[in-house]
C-alpha cells in the first residue's frame, strides 16, 4: 500500500496558480523570516531558477512591499561572479517575489553542520570570495545587512562561493527601530543598537561568519536574541585562536580584527579585507627533511649521547683527581665540557653540509620554525607573563644582588681587615649558598618563561645563525671532500640561490681574473643580506596590515601598503642585481664577457646595497610608530 501523500501547502498552490505559464514550481527549498524559496523551471527558457517569495503577511503591508521591490531591483543590478544573479523582480496579485539563478549546491551553514568547520586554506578562500562579493555591492552603494552562512552558497560542481539576499534585511525592517532586523548571532554592535549602518557592519558580520566557518562555533551565544545582542554590544569577542584550532596567526588575527566593536578598528573596506585574506592564504614553502630534522633535533645537543659523554667526563675527572690533583681534575672537566659540545656541533654541521646545505640555509629554516611555534603559542601557551614568572624573576634579581652585597654585609660583622681563613670560608660559603639560590630561582624563571615562549628553539636559532654557527660550518667544510651532494629539492630564497651560484662561479675563475674583479663575494654577500632584510620588513608590514587594528582607517592602511610596495620594489632591484652579477660571471667563464663591464655592474650593485640599507634604517622608526602593537617572538636574524 502506498504511503499517504503529504498535505499540499496552500501557499504553494496559490503561488503556482499565480505563476502558471511562466514558471513551474517543483518544490520548496528554503523558508525563513525573510521569505520562502522555491525551485522552479522558467517555462520560456526551460532553465532551473530559484524564486524568493516575500512572506504573505508582509506583502500585505504596502510600505514593506514597496521597500522589498526597491531593494530587490537594486540588488538585481549587481553583476559579479560571487553574487547570485537576479533575473527579474515582479509582483502578481497578492504575491511579491524575485527570480534568481538556481545554484546547485549547499549553503555554507549546511556544509559546516554536515562535515564540520573548514580547514584554514579552504575557509580563507570562501571568506575571501564573500569579501569580493561584498566589495562589489558596497561600491554600488548596497549594504547586505544579513551576512551569514545561510546566505552563502557553495556551488557543487566548481566550489564557487555565491552570496545572496542583498538588502533584503533592510527591506523587511518594520520601521520601529531604525531598521533593527537581521540574524542576532551575526549582527554588528551598531546594527544591534539600531544605528545607521555602512559597509563596515557587513565586515563585522563576515567576521562572525569566518569565526563560525573556521571553528564550527559562534563567538556569542545566549538563551535568547536579547542576550546575544547584548554580548555583541558589550562583550569582547573571544580570539579565534583560543578555540584550540590550527588556524594560522595571520588568518586568526584578521578574523579577530573584523570583530572589533569600533567600526574604525575593522578593515577599512571589503576590498582591503579580500586582499588581506589573500595574504593570509599564502602557504609556506615546505622545508627539506634534512633541514627540518636539523632545526628540530639534529642541531641540538640534547640527546642521550651528549648527556652520557658529559657524565663520563665528570666521572673520569673525579677518578683522576687523586693522580692529577684537584686543579687538574677541574681542567679536565672544563676541557671536556667544551670539547664534547664542540665536536657535536661540528658533526651536525658536517652532516648537513654533506647533503648540500649551507650555513645560509639555517636562518630561513629557524625563522619558519619560530613562526610555526608562535602560531601554536596563540593556542597552547599563555599570552603574557604569569605571576609565577614575575615571582621567580624578582627572586633571581634579588639573589643576584645578594651575591654582590654579601661581602659588604659580611664585613660589617667582622672587625677591620684582620681576616682569618675560617672567616674567608664563611664568606665563600655564603656566596655559594646565595649563588645556589639564585641558580634555582633562575631555573624556575626560565621554566615559567618556557610556558609562553620556546626558549630552547630560540637559543639554538641564535647559536646556529650567529658567529659560533658560522665558525662550526666553516670548520666542518674543511673536513669534507671536495664534492658535496646536491639537495633533493629547491627550497632556498632566490637571493641565497643566486648568491651561492655567484660565489661558486667566482671561485672557479682564474686567480688573475678574480684579482682584477675585486671583492665581488663581499658585494654579493651584502646584497644577500639586504634582500633578506627586505623580505623580513615586507613580511612584518604584511602582518601589520592583516592583524593590526588601526584607528585612522584607510589612511594608515594606505601608508603601510605604500611602505610594503617600496620594500617589494627594492627587493626586486636587489634580486635583479644578483642576477646580473651571476650572468656576468657566466659570460666571463664563456669568454664573452669583459672585466671592465663587470666592474661597472658591481659598482652599481654596491650603490644599490647602500641605498637599501639607508631605506631599511630610515623607515625602522617610522614603522614602529605606524605599528604600535605587541609582537610575537622576535624572528632570528638571517
Amino acid at each position: 500500500m502506498s504511503p499517504p501523500l503529504a498535505p499540499l501547502d496552500p501557499l504553494f498552490l496559490s503561488f503556482q496558480l499565480a505563476l502558471a505559464g511562466r514558471y513551474s514550481i517543483e518544490r520548496e527549498i528554503g523558508r525563513g523570516g525573510m521569505g520562502v524559496v522555491y525551485l522552479a523551471k522558467e517555462v520560456h527558457l526551460d532553465r532551473p531558477v530559484a524564486i524568493k517569495l516575500l512572506p504573505p503577511d508582509k506583502a500585505k503591508d504596502p510600505v514593506l512591499r514597496e521597500r522589498f521591490l526597491r531593494e530587490a531591483r537594486l540588488a538585481a543590478k549587481l553583476s559579479h561572479p560571487n553574487i547570485v544573479p537576479i533575473f527579474s523582480v515582479d509582483e502578481s496579485a497578492a504575491f511579491v517575489f524575485y527570480v534568481m539563478a538556481f545554484v546547485d549546491g549547499v549553503t555554507l551553514a549546511q556544509r559546516i553542520h554536515q562535515r564540520g568547520p573548514l580547514g584554514a586554506g579552504e575557509g580563507a578562500r570562501v571568506i575571501r570570495e564573500v569579501a569580493w562579493a561584498l566589495a562589489h555591492a558596497h561600491d554600488s552603494g548596497i549594504v547586505h545587512r544579513d551576512v551569514k552562512p545561510d546566505n552563502i552558497l557553495l556551488e557543487a560542481s566548481t566550489g564557487r562561493v555565491l552570496v545572496t539576499d542583498f538588502g533584503i534585511a533592510a527591506a523587511l525592517a518594520d520601521g520601529s527601530g531604525a531598521g533593527v532586523t537581521g540574524t542576532p548571532e551575526f549582527m554588528s554592535p551598531e546594527q544591534a543598537l539600531g544605528k545607521e549602518l555602512d559597509a563596515r557592519s557587513d565586515l563585522y558580520s563576515l567576521g562572525v561568519t569566518a569565526f563560525f566557518t573556521l571553528s564550527g562555533r559562534l563567538p556569542f551565544e545566549g538563551r535568547n536574541a536579547t542576550e546575544i545582542l547584548a554580548k555583541h554590544v558589550a562583550v569582547r569577542a573571544p580570539r579565534l585562536g583560543s578555540h584550540g584550532l590550527p588556524v594560522p596567526r595571520r588568518l586568526a588575527g584578521l578574523v579577530d580584527r573584523c570583530l572589533a566593536k569600533d567600526p574604525d578598528h575593522r578593515p577599512p573596506s571589503a576590498t582591503v579585507l579580500a586582499e588581506q585574506f589573500g595574504v593570509a592564504m599564502e602557504h609556506r614553502r615546505e622545508l627539506p627533511a634534512a633541514l627540518r630534522g636539523f632545526v628540530k633535533r639534529n642541531g641540538r645537543l640534547t640527546g642521550l649521547g651528549t648527556i652520557a659523554s658529559l657524565a663520563a667526563v665528570a666521572a673520569g675527572s673525579a677518578w683522576l683527581a687523586p693522580y692529577v690533583g684537584v686543579a687538574g681534575a677541574y681542567v679536565i672537566l672544563g676541557a671536556g665540557a667544551v670539547v664534547i659540545p664542540a665536536v657535536g656541533l661540528l658533526h651536525s654541521a658536517r652532516r648537513l653540509l654533506a647533503l648540500g646545505f649551507t650555513h645560509d640555509d639555517l636562518g630561513p629554516a629557524f625563522k619558519q620554525e619560530l613562526d610555526l611555534i608562535h602560531e601554536e603559542d596563540l593556542i597552547d601557551r599563555d599570552a603574557g607573563s604569569s605571576d609565577v614568572e614575575r615571582i621567580f624573576a624578582r627572586a633571581t634579581k634579588l639573589m643576584g644582588a645578594g651575591m654582590l652585597w654579601w661581602p659588604f654585609i659580611w664585613m660589617l660583622f667582622r672587625s677591620g681587615l684582620g681576616l682569618k681563613v675560617a672567616d674567608l670560608s664563611e664568606l665563600i660559603g655564603g656566596e655559594v649558598l646565595i649563588g645556589g639560590l639564585a641558580a634555582l630561582a633562575g631555573v624556575g624563571w626560565l621554566a615559567a618563561i618556557q610556558q609562553r615562549r620556546d626558549l630552547d628553539t630560540e637559543f639554538w636559532a641564535t647559536l646556529w645563525t650567529g658567529r659560533l654557527g658560522a665558525l662550526a660550518f666553516s670548520t666542518a667544510r674543511r673536513l669534507l671532500p671536495a664534492h658535496l651532494h646536491a639537495p633533493m629539492m629547491t627550497h632556498r630564497p632566490t637571493e641565497l640561490s643566486l648568491g651561492l651560484a655567484a660565489a661558486e662561479l667566482f671561485e672557479s675563475l682564474p686567480s688573475e681574473t678574480r684579482d682584477a674583479l675585486g671583492d665581488v663575494p663581499t658585494v654579493v654577500r651584502r646584497l644577500e643580506k639586504d634582500a633578506q632584510a627586505l623580505r623580513r620588513r615586507y613580511d612584518e608590514v604584511q602582518d601589520a596590515i592583516v592583524t593590526t587594528g588601526v584607528s585612522d582607517g584607510s589612511t594608515a592602511v594606505a601608508a603601510l601598503a605604500a611602505e610594503r610596495d617600496e620594500y617589494r620594489a627594492k627587493l626586486t632591484d636587489a634580486i635583479g642585481a644578483l642576477e646580473t652579477i651571476r650572468l656576468n660571471l657566466l659570460r666571463l667563464h664563456a669568454g664573452s664577457g669583459d672585466v671592465a663591464g663587470f666592474t661597472t655592474h658591481v659598482g652599481l650593485a654596491r650603490d644599490l646595497s647602500a641605498d637599501i640599507q639607508r631605506l631599511v634604517a630610515g623607515q625602522a622608526e617610522v614603522a614602529a610608530m605606524l605599528r604600535p602593537f605587541p609582537r610575537g617572538p622576535v624572528a632570528t636574524p638571517v
